[in-house]
């Protein structure tokens, strides 16, 4: 896989270490098939970068699969009976073919691990203004975790999600999830979950009410839903907005001169139902994105199919592949949605190089800071 990124300032110092270990993640999690044994993920840096640093041309980067076996027809044969769920059906029709392969491989979830990268990179750029991002798993089929995530308790989160085996910081629910897969893998099943990304420190203002396509909300919907098997996303109380009245859903405003100095501005609020975003634009408060995850459409069982050559009824083809994959869409939701708000970031304060886009990036701070007062 090669990924092109371009838009990065010059003088931004790449951690490729982080980039690695990001890749690692969404390599692991329990319920993952046997492809994550032979992978093993790491970013080569082919342009853009001098000593560690970006110089501010496109930035290149590639990650070799070491499993490349499509033109060995004996390990690769024709998939002629598509799996309920998938892209083969839609794909053979749309492309007039018998054989789903070419569009089976293509529309794997294999190609995330280039968003995961470039996610990882703009990470490297968000970290550099204080902006860090933090995704788990919320839940596995209905066994989940009800917890409040805020800036406060992050660190103690994030040491509890790396030690477990299904991305969710809590050691009971994991426990109890890992059953969930355990169980799925004896029935021949799959199962499905809900993953949520956090993005702390964004000042106010990224993205735009001014133009629809410019809504930072419907940008990172677009990136969620653009994950293989999400098939929901939610943007802070997201769904349950719908059951209450507005005084139980707008987050109430008021101003506190000690938090001046924090991303919220001085702006505070004793709630976040907005998921950090109104009218398409982060208003000082986390980002919040909650997306839910189909169960894998492969199933060791197989399901209810016809053979395309046919058209006679068949049981579906079996293709190597997960039991449980919602851990690893937590690690690329994290980086996906890190990724728009970089995006975000640059439009509002770009410049050629990392010292400009900080320069623009105070001088906006200061200004607003004073908004009111002068």
């Amino acid at each position: 896989m090669v990924a092109i990124l371009s838009g990065l300032p010059a003088g931004l110092a790449i951690d490729l270490a982080f980039v690695d270990a990001e890749l690692a993640r969404r390599q692991g999690g329990y319920g993952r098939g046997a492809r994550q044994k032979i992978e093993q993920d790491t970013v080569e840096v082919l342009s853009g970068v001098y000593r560690g640093r970006t110089i501010g041309s496109p930035l290149c980067l590639r990650i070799a699969n070491r499993d490349a076996r499509l033109d060995d027809a004996s390990k690769t044969p024709p998939v002629h009976r598509p799996r309920p769920g998938h892209a083969d059906l839609s794909g053979a029709l749309k492309y007039l073919t018998t054989d789903c392969r070419p569009v089976l491989e293509r529309a794997s979830a294999r190609e995330t691990a280039a968003r995961t990268a470039c996610g990882a990179v703009a990470r490297c750029l968000l970290r550099s203004f204080g902006i860090e991002a933090f995704g788990f798993v919320r839940s596995i089929r209905g066994v989940g975790l009800n917890v409040e995530v805020g800036p406060g308790n992050v660190p103690q989160l994030k040491l509890m999600r790396d030690a477990s085996e299904t991305y969710c910081p809590d050691p009971e629910t994991t426990f109890r999830q890992s059953e969930v897969i355990r169980q799925a893998k004896i029935d021949k099943d799959t199962v499905g979950g809900m993953i949520e990304a956090h993005i702390f420190g964004c000042p106010p203002g990224l993205g735009s009410c001014m133009d629809w396509r410019d809504r930072l909300d419907a940008r990172l919907a677009y990136a969620a839903m653009g994950i293989q098997a999400i098939k929901a996303v939610e943007i802070g109380l997201g769904c349950g907005a719908a059951e209450r009245p507005g005084s139980r859903v707008h987050d109430p405003i008021r101003f506190d001169a000690g938090h001046a100095g924090t991303a919220s501005l001085g702006f505070v609020r004793e709630s976040n139902n907005a998921g950090g975003l109104e009218g398409g634009m982060t208003n000082g408060q986390p980002i919040v994105v909650r997306a839910a995850m189909k169960p894998i459409s492969t199933l060791l069982q197989g399901m209810p199919s016809v053979d395309l050559t046919t058209h006679e009824a068949e049981r579906s083809t079996y293709e190597r592949s997960d039991i449980c994959a919602v851990p690893a869409a937590s690690v690329v939701l994290e980086n996906v949605a890190a990724f728009e708000v970089a995006a975000a970031f640059l439009e509002k304060f770009g410049g050629d190089t990392l010292d400009e886009v900080r320069s623009a990036y105070e001088r906006y701070l200061a200004a607003a800071r004073t908004l009111g007062t002068r």
